[in-house]
């Protein structure tokens, strides 16, 4: 082969070297460093502000915080709150069925009690159930004045605005399941009782679980209004300490701080019981 022919022969394609490769370079987010930053540096502000501060008065707040009164203040909100979620979501479930009743009449009576509950505050519940004495003095012969304790005032007002709530999130759950699924359980010849127990429910729950474990958290700080007709929960007992030691701000801390963490521990159990009914889904990872 001539000298020609070689000059004539194509270049081997050139393999590129490291120093040919583009280099990625990262997005700089100078704006989002900047605000977290800001925000860090304020926070730090904030909870030294808190700690500094001596009108918090810090040694009180340690003193009180697990005192006989206080800690059965806390027992009854507890319970409470649990009587109210359990008695609530039972009213409330039956409530649901009748909203999606075939018959117009349930139908009529489960909107109309979602309505009126939904309409009267709270507070104003308690006042009248509390009062209800001077509404009807005797029902069937039993006179009503202080025929009711303020705590079963509670337990009842309470109740009666939670079913309310609870109603609309069963119906919205049920309503959630897609009406392939119950149509497939007919297909297999599942008794209505099943396909509700097996196919629906499980289903439904992915969507009842979130704004229930919401209701939970709002019902227990929802009790400290039953304060007003006197019943002795945690934001009681702890006004039943400062009224005598005229020591408010550090008692009202007391309170604020078995609240945060009686809603914090609800918090992480409905995280874990969220993850339960969304095993088999994308909400899981």
């Amino acid at each position: 082969m001539s000298s020609d022919t070689l000059a004539q022969a194509p270049a081997a394609p050139e393999i590129p070297g490291p120093a040919d490769v583009p280099r990625i370079v990262p997005q700089r987010r100078y704006g989002q460093w900047t605000a977290a930053v800001v925000v860090l540096v304020l926070l730090a502000l904030a909870v030294t502000s808190v700690v500094r501060n001596q009108a918090f008065q810090w040694d009180v707040v340690a003193a009180y915080f697990t005192t006989g009164s206080v800690l059965r203040g806390l027992w009854l909100t507890l319970w409470l709150t649990a009587v109210v979620m359990v008695l609530g979501f039972a009213l409330g479930t039956l409530l649901a069925a009748f909203r999606l009743s075939a018959n117009p009449v349930l139908r009529a009576v489960g909107w109309g009690y979602v309505w009126l509950f939904r309409s009267i505050p709270v507070l104003v519940q308690l006042l009248l159930w509390f009062n209800i004495g001077a509404l009807y003095p005797q029902v069937l012969g039993v006179k009503t004045v202080n025929l009711l304790s303020p705590v079963a005032v509670a337990i009842i007002g309470l109740t009666l605005h939670e079913a309310a709530y609870a109603a609309e999130v069963v119906r919205g759950g049920i309503l959630s399941v897609g009406r392939d699924q119950i149509e497939a359980a007919q297909a297999l010849g599942l008794s209505r009782w099943r396909r509700g127990w097996r196919i629906v429910l499980p289903q439904a729950m992915r969507s009842i679980v979130p704004p229930a474990g919401n209701m939970l958290i709002g019902t227990l700080k929802g009790t400290s209004i039953v304060s007003v007709i006197a019943v002795n929960d945690l934001l009681f007992s702890a006004q039943l300490i400062y009224h005598r030691t005229y020591q408010v701000i550090p008692l009202l801390m007391v309170a604020t701080l078995w609240y945060a963490v009686v809603t914090t521990l609800l918090g992480i159990g409905q995280t874990y019981v969220e993850k339960h009914y969304a095993r088999g889904t994308e909400q899981a990872r």
